[in-house]
This record gives C-alpha cells, structure tokens and sequence, in this order.
C-alpha cells in the first residue's frame, strides 16, 4: 500500500492498494494464495450446475399453442365426379400435362432462379441467428485485457517518485446472466421458430415459381395457338378478298363487297402484332423466372413442332380434404411459425421484469516501476490477482418502459395469431376458386368446341352459296369474323382449364416437395460463402434440422 507519512508504495501482505489522493487506477489485488483460487474454482462449479438446474424450470412468458382456426369438413364441389378427395401426388403435379418441355423447364427455374436461392440465403443466416441466441447460455461476455497507464504528474514530482509511474496489466474477465428466468431459452425457441419460417417462406417461393412457370408456359402456348388461328383466318379473309375482287371486275358484285372484305381482312391482320408482343412479353417474363437474360427460347420450348400445343389437363383432380392444406401449405406453416416465434419474444420481454443474476470473474498479473520493481516482475506468478461474486441487477425504476415493451411485444403475437387465422381461411378461399375455375373452364370448353364446329360449317356454307350467288357477301363475311370469334375464345378457354388446375394444384401446397433430400443453397454458393467467411459446420448436410431438436440447451456452434 501507499504510505501517506512518506509518500511511497510499500508491500505489504502481498496487497497493492492506490493511494486516495493520486487516484491511481490500481485494482485491489486479493492474497495471491493458490489454495484460495482452487476454492474459489470448486465453489464455481458447484453453484453454476445447481443454479442453471433450478434455472431451467422456470421460463416466464406464455407457452405457445397454436392459434385455433376454421378449416371447412368438405369442399363444396366435392359431389362432381371431376373431384378425388384421395391424396393426390403434389411433389411433381405439373407431369399430369405429359409435357417433357415443362417438365425441363420446371426443373431449370429450380436449379436457376434468383429469387428462390436468395430465400435459400435468408435460411443459413436464421440458423446463423440460432447460433447467436444459443451462444447467450453462457458467458456472455469475456475478454482479454492489457493495459499499461503512465501516471505522469506534478504530485509524484514532489513526492521523489519521478516524472511518471507506470502500470501494466494483463488478464481475462468473464461475465455470465445465468438464465434464472428463461429468458434467453425463450430466445432460442424464437430463434428455432423462426428459422422454421424461413424454411417454410423458402417453400412458398418454391410453389410460387413452380406454378409461374407452369403458367407462363400455358400462356406461351395459348398465345402461339391464338397467332396461328388468326393467321389461318388471314389466310381465309384473304382468299373471300380475291374472290370479291374477281367478281367485282367480272360485274356480279359492287366495290362495296371489296371494301368490306378488306376491312375484316385488316381487322384480323392488326391483331397479330398484338399477340406477337404479347408472346414476347411472356417469354421475357418465362426467361426471368429461369434465370436467364431474355432469350428467344425457340430450343427450350421445343421449336416449331410444339408451336401452340397447349398443354391438356386430365378431366378429374385429386385434391384429399380442406384439413390437408394446414399441413401441406408454406405460407400456412410460416404463419404459424412466425406466430410461435413471437410468442417468445413476450417472455424474452417479461424477464427484463425480474431481477437478472450473474456470476462474474477475472484473474490477471499485474506489476508497476514504484521503488524498484520493474513492468517485467508482471510474469512472476506473485504479481497475480483475481476476482470472483455474484452481482444482481434489477431495473426497478423504469417509468413504465418495460411494461410497454412487454405489452407491445403482446400486440404483435396477437396480430400474427390473427394473421395465421386469416392465412388459413385464404388458403380455402384461393383453393375453392380455383378448383371451381377448372371445372367451370371445362364446361365452358365443351359449348365452345360445339360453337366453334357450327362457326365453321357455317363459313363453309356461306361462302359456297355466295360463289353460287345465293346469298350476298356480308353473310361470308359475318361468318369469318363468328369463326375467328369463336376459335380464339375456344384457345383462350382451354388455356384457361390448364391455368386453372395449375391454380389448384398452388393453392393445395404442392411443389415445394422436390426440395426434400437436397440442399437449399446451389453448391457454387456454399463454396464462396465458405471461402469468404468462416461459416463452421453451418454449410454442411443436415445444418438446417427438419424440426427444432427438443432441448432448449445446446452446445454453442463454433
């Protein structure tokens, strides 16, 4: 200690304490017995497992239950024949078309698109987070410390002490909250929680692209049948021109017939640009969700001999029961996920109520250059010091702020439980109109292939009489327009049922399925984000678990 009569450090009892009038920032240093720090290291590991064994049965907070919803017993087009309450097969359903192109192209948007590897990404860094709130069970903080301070002042001048004292210190310090009240357990259950939506996110993409493609391809094909049936009509139109024309220069008929044919003529020719961007736009569209920069597509899409051959439905569906859906849907399962998630975060928030305890700890050496001694007496095992208690710490007086964030925290669990309630019923809404979309386009497909046979025979007809003289021309031309009408609406309501029943098979949940057994992030990936930072065991087979593991206390993810 400091002698105050003489101004100087003295040893004494092995105990180094600063002076009150020089404010030096020398630690109190404890009898360096080494008995002392071996009882101090046995007390240690007999209170931290009775404490962490008391502590584990308590978690403040609700326990989460999933929130109740309505699901319908049947759905209401269950007597049609069309309709299979059998499980159907989701995991491919777009091989029901019998199309080997859609299927390459399925497959490519899978292994390509940018969108569903970013919500791949989003899921390494949820299991990332993970790891952060497993590593809060224990010591929260820890350190390594060096300090060395000269304490260079007038005082020490006058007291023959020199210009400055030097000090040096080394050593590590460690804190840890031991989790009395659950709070950092309720962390991981948020942390497991979430991490299962965003795996569940991932698959709501994934039936989404899936479902696009398969959309955009019947677009494709519908918009390529409907440029050939106005083509072919152009070619009919053209044909009615020559005639009227010939017969307007032979005096059987006026210029009027001439005009009027040209016009239709006309007509029909300015609605192929308009198809013809259309069908870009949708293959521009079919190249983003492939991955790729806008292409022609002529070699994916199979060329000329699959040029508008929209691809055919079978008549019935497999659909199983409306209860399937709470199982079957992702946006289902990360609503309810993103529920459970924040229903932690209230008892995450109810323990800041409580008192939080903590074990704390530091050893060291420690030397200064007063009366002799030199800053290298630091490596001599007499210089050592450590510290070791319990603390407690209790936010009392907090004007109310804790308790809003508790109540806050609440209104949110509340509002994503609501949210996982209404999910569900949109899942019924969205799949009861889409299966009555299917059916219905069929009926309406039927009438239209009767009208668009009785639009032809009529053409044929009219045209036959009016060379023959029988009728005037405006009935040829009524004719051709009633024929275009209806072999355009007929390409429209077939490509209508395939879009339709892809509805259904989206809106029960399937696709998602052919991710199972692989990895959720394309190997190219994994090998720069494993060159660029050290990710651990996190990219390997098996880092995202199916389910969370049934104990909240782990080891920590080095």
């Amino acid at each position: 200690m400091l002698d105050s009569r003489h101004g100087m450090f003295r040893r004494a009892a092995g105990e180094t304490r600063p002076h009150k009038d020089l404010q030096c920032r020398i630690p109190y240093r404890m009898e360096p017995r080494i008995d002392l720090l071996k009882n101090a290291g046995c007390q240690l590991l007999l209170i931290i497992p009775a404490v962490l064994a008391g502590g584990c049965s308590t978690k403040i907070g609700p326990d989460y239950q999933t929130p109740e919803t309505r699901v319908s017993p049947d759905w209401l087009e269950s007597e049609d024949r069309r309709v299979s309450r059998k499980e159907g097969d989701f995991r491919e359903w777009w091989r029901v078309f019998k199309d080997p192109v859609l299927n390459k192209l399925v497959e490519t948007a899978y292994s390509q698109n940018l969108p569903l590897q970013i919500a791949a990404v989003r899921i390494l860094g949820s299991r990332a987070e993970l790891g952060i709130a497993t590593g809060n069970l224990f010591p929260q903080s820890q350190a390594f410390q060096g300090q060395t301070e000269d304490f260079g002042m007038p005082l020490l001048r006058n007291l023959g002490l020199g210009d400055s004292l030097w000090y040096t210190r080394i050593g590590v310090m460690s804190n840890w909250e031991i989790d009395i009240w659950g709070k950092y357990r309720r962390a991981i259950e948020s942390a497991d929680a979430q991490l299962m939506a965003s795996v569940a996110e991932y698959d709501d993409i994934l039936v989404t692209l899936t479902a696009d493609v398969a959309n955009t391809y019947v677009q494709i094909r519908t918009l390529e049948k409907r440029l050939d049936i106005a083509r072919h009509n152009v070619e009919t139109q053209s044909e009615s021109l020559r005639i009227a024309d010939a017969k307007f220069h032979g005096g059987t008929s006026t210029q009027r017939d001439v005009e009027q044919a040209r016009t239709v003529l006309a007509s029909t020719q300015a609605t192929i640009p308009v198809l013809e961007g259309q069908l870009r736009q949708a293959k521009n569209t079919l190249c983003y969700l492939l991955g790729m920069t806008p292409e022609k597509l002529d070699e994916p899409l199979g060329g000329a001999a699959q040029f508008g051959q929209i691809p055919a439905p079978p008549v019935q569906v497999a659909v199983g029961i409306p209860a399937d859906l709470l199982r079957r849907r992702p946006d289902v399962r990360r609503a309810e996920r993103s529920a459970a998630a924040q229903s932690a975060r209230i008892g995450i928030a109810k323990a800041s109520l409580y008192p939080a305890f903590s074990i704390s700890g530091s050893f060291g050496f420690l030397a200064t250059n007063s009366q002799g001694h030199s800053l290298s007496d630091i490596f001599n095992w007499g210089q050592h010091y450590y510290a070791f208690g319990p603390s407690v710490q209790w936010n009392l007086f907090n004007y109310g702020q804790l308790t809003n964030q508790v109540r806050a925290q609440d209104a949110r669990f509340q509002e994503l439980a609501l949210s996982y309630q209404n999910t569900v019923l949109k899942a019924q809404q969205e799949a009861e109109s889409a299966l009555i979309g299917f059916l219905k386009a069929q009926n309406s497909a039927q009438f239209l292939a009767e009208s668009t046979a009785a639009a032809q025979r009529s053409l044929d007809l009219a045209t036959l009489q009016y060379r023959e003289g029988i009728t005037d021309f405006t009935t040829v031309l009524t004719a051709e327009q009633d024929l275009l009408k209806q072999q355009d609406n007929f390409a429209q309501t077939l490509g209508n049922i395939a879009t339709n029943l892809v509805g259904v098979y989206r809106t029960l949940g399937g696709g998602w399925q052919i991710r199972e057994g692989k990895e959720f992030v394309p190997e190219p990936i994994l090998q720069a984000m494993a060159e660029r930072t050290h990710w651990g065991d996190l990219l390997k087979p098996g880092a995202v678990p199916k389910t969370p593991p049934s104990s909240l206390i782990r080891a920590p993810d080095w």
